[in-house]
């Protein structure tokens, strides 16, 4: 297709106000157009979804399943198709007769392997905890607890200790969600129903940031005050390191910033924040700004070595949100937790608000609890999620918190970590093939998590052509134009960077979601797009 059959600038410009995720959808519709008239496949690297699944949890899920309705059977099964439920006593012998009978698979080790770990590290009695997992699998009544089943929540707390850098010396609530984009929801809604955040106090946003956190803070009940801390420090090879410089870290500390929300590794960057950024961060809110209300969406942590999160390095002040959804390959399990930690700011704070505001709250809660105002904020988030009238019903679904105490455990037993190891080696293989096919070296950082790319084109141009290639290219396209021209030349769907409040002449590669050689391809073909114009740019400057 040539230059004078794209998308006009016009146009271009009114596609720059929507989100990157509702602009993708205009980008597929070129790129399906011209697979049509090209037979070429479309490759969009937009998804952030994994086109791997974890596998023996999942296994051992199924083969739980089968356990749990036998034993739904052997309590009564007197009508064909109807049978009662699991009954703990004497459950664990069975299982274990149950998985002798099976053929030596990973899922019998792993199951083994829970009901050993649950016993022998977590110290629990092992038919409550084997009639726990086969009564929550079999999904026969609402969860009890409502926050999350409690074993399971011990099993993932002690995921998160792993995972997430540490637990604090108080440990964590844990709270699980449908999701990550659900635990956001109930979070930025109980924040403001409990005084944490009131509409239109100042917040501090880290940027770049996975959009709705961009779009979130100016809906109508929030008209939230935004900061934005930016990562703009650079390298000495002028490329873009994804860190904070100190000078905007120190916005945290005026006092009337009420809260920070940041994604860490972040996205779309995918690096983590430096321990120089988590230990200042931390020093701000033990000492200049203490009410600071920290939330952090931490998914795709597990994807860098010796990560440490906020919920870990600043825990009293910190909501963390974790996703199993990018590390297991699961976003369609809707897995998500969110974690405060026992000894907490927030719970303090509710209990020395003026008194009219505590009556409010008390009144709130009064249905559900005899003396509401001693509820913590994480309860508190609970009944928020089903309106506190209908807080009876809520919480994650039984067999949902099976799954993920399941690929927690395959973590956790997972000595050598080698599901975490062929994960990065899936996402190094694929960031070669991108740096092939765009003809530059492979950057080393041990912060970058890798799971996305962010490619600011604009470092690229000045270090490969000239300044005054890149002047000519702001002043005569827009910062979409690349996106566009790679789905209507090549049926290559990428994300641009700008919706996401980075450079805007760089976009987003997702690094997980495709195969292997369409890497290669993308690389190639940005190069050819940013080759094109390079020879426009000629051209008009010879015929001047």
């Amino acid at each position: 297709m040539s230059v004078d059959d794209q998308v006009d600038r016009a146009t271009e410009k009114k596609y720059e106000t929507l989100s990157p995720f509702e602009l993708k959808d205009e980008l597929i519709d070129l790129a399906d157009e011209h697979m049509h008239k090209t037979a070429h496949a479309m490759i969009n690297a937009g998804r952030g979804n994994p086109n791997w699944t974890s596998l023996t949890a999942r296994e051992a899920f199924y083969l739980l399943g089968r356990f749990a309705a036998s034993e739904a059977k052997r309590d009564w099964d007197e009508f064909p198709g109807l049978a009662g439920m699991p009954q703990p006593d004497g459950i664990a012998a069975r299982l274990d007769e149950f998985l002798t009978a099976e053929s030596e698979s990973d899922a019998v080790k792993l199951l083994r392997g829970a009901v050993e770990y649950g016993t022998a590290t977590l110290g629990f009695e092992a038919d409550a905890w084997v009639g726990e997992l086969a009564d929550a699998i079999h999904g026969d009544h609402y969860p009890v607890p409502d926050r999350m089943l409690t074993h399971i929540e011990q099993v993932v707390h002690a995921y998160l200790d792993l995972a997430m850098g540490g637990a604090p010396a108080s440990g964590w609530d844990l709270f699980a969600t449908e999701g990550g984009t659900a635990a956001m929801c109930y979070l930025f809604d109980s924040c403001v129903v409990n005084g944490m955040l009131a509409p239109g106090d100042r917040i501090a946003i880290m940027t770049p940031i996975f959009t709705p956190y961009l779009e979130i803070p100016h809906l109508d009940r929030f008209q939230f005050d935004v900061v934005e801390v930016k990562a703009d420090k650079d390298a000495s090879d002028g490329m873009h390191t994804w860190q904070y410089p100190p000078e905007e870290i120190e916005k945290l500390t005026d006092p009337s910033v009420k809260a920070l929300f940041l994604v860490n590794p972040s996205n779309p960057p995918s690096v983590m924040l430096d321990s120089a950024t988590l230990e200042r961060i931390s020093q701000i809110v033990a000492e200049e700004n203490p009410n600071l209300t920290i939330i952090t969406d931490d998914v795709y942590g597990t994807f860098v070595e010796g990560f440490q999160s906020l919920m870990s390095a600043a825990a009293s002040n910190t909501i963390g949100v974790y996703s199993f959804s990018k590390y297991f390959g699961c976003t369609g399990w809707r897995l998500g937790v969110i974690a405060v930690a026992k000894d907490n700011i927030f719970d303090t704070r509710i209990a020395n608000m003026p008194e009219a505001e505590r009556d409010r709250l008390t009144k709130r809660y009064s249905t559900i609890a005899l003396e509401p105002e001693k509820l913590k904020f994480i309860d508190r988030m609970v009944a928020d999620s089903r309106d506190v009238a209908l807080n009876h019903t809520a919480g994650l679904s039984t067999p949902q918190q099976v799954q993920m105490a399941l690929f927690a455990l395959g973590d956790l037993l997972d000595k050598d970590a080698q599901h975490r190891k062929n994960c990065e080696a899936i996402i190094a293989r694929r960031l070669q093939a991108l740096c092939d096919g765009l003809r530059i070296p492979v950057p080393v950082d041990p912060n970058a998590a890798n799971y996305y790319v962010e490619i600011d084109l604009m470092v690229w141009v000045k270090q490969h052509w000239s300044h005054e290639f890149a002047q000519w290219l702001v002043s005569e396209h827009e910062p979409v134009d690349p996106v566009f021209r790679l789905a209507e030349q090549g049926s290559i769907v990428l994300l641009n960077g700008g919706g996401f409040d980075g450079p805007q002449w760089s976009v987003r590669v997702s690094l997980a979601n495709l195969r292997q050689d369409s890497y290669t391809e993308i690389g190639h073909s940005l190069r050819e797009i940013m080759g094109e114009y390079h020879r426009e740019f000629q051209n008009r400057a010879t015929a001047r």
